[in-house]
């Protein structure tokens, strides 16, 4: 088993992954996709839905070098013809090991991705340096209550 494979299998563990054409049309959609595959056995309508819904969500759309047995397997759920990633870094990473076999196929989509995950990366240390109080204990003041 590759490892992209692997990495399939831990992203649906942790509960980064949409699997099946529906759970990938719903993440699309509300923006939480970042890279979308299908299988290579995939019928021509499930391939179409995703490069659309991969765009509209503007996600990365790649076709990956595995059947929908084989994905199905990895991700614990039947046959799925479509799976997203929901994490940048995984994505990311997932899509490195597609390129490590195959650069001219998947080389621009990891790039795609690692932009993507580098500035969300930048987000969110500033949303937590943003948060951070001064105090010196690092605890939150007490609110005061309404009188």
């Amino acid at each position: 088993m590759s490892k992209s494979l692997n990495l399939l299998g831990m992203a649906k563990k942790a509960g980064l992954l949409a699997v099946g054409g529906e759970a990938v049309s719903t993440a699309t959609r509300h923006g939480k996709a970042l890279l979308v595959i299908t299988a290579n056995d995939a019928s021509e309508g499930a391939v179409r839905r995703a490069r659309i819904n991969a765009e509209t969500g503007g996600a990365v759309y790649i076709g990956v070098p595995f059947t929908r047995f084989e994905l199905g397997t990895t991700a614990g759920r039947g046959s799925p013809g479509t799976i997203a990633f929901l994490d940048a870094g995984l994505a990311a990473t997932f899509a490195k090991g597609l390129a490590h076999e195959n650069p001219e196929q998947y080389g621009e989509a990891v790039g795609k991705l690692e932009e993507r995950a580098a500035t969300i990366r930048e987000k969110n240390l500033r949303r937590s340096q943003t948060q951070k109080t001064h105090s010196p204990t690092g605890k939150k003041p007490p609110r005061r209550k309404a009188r």
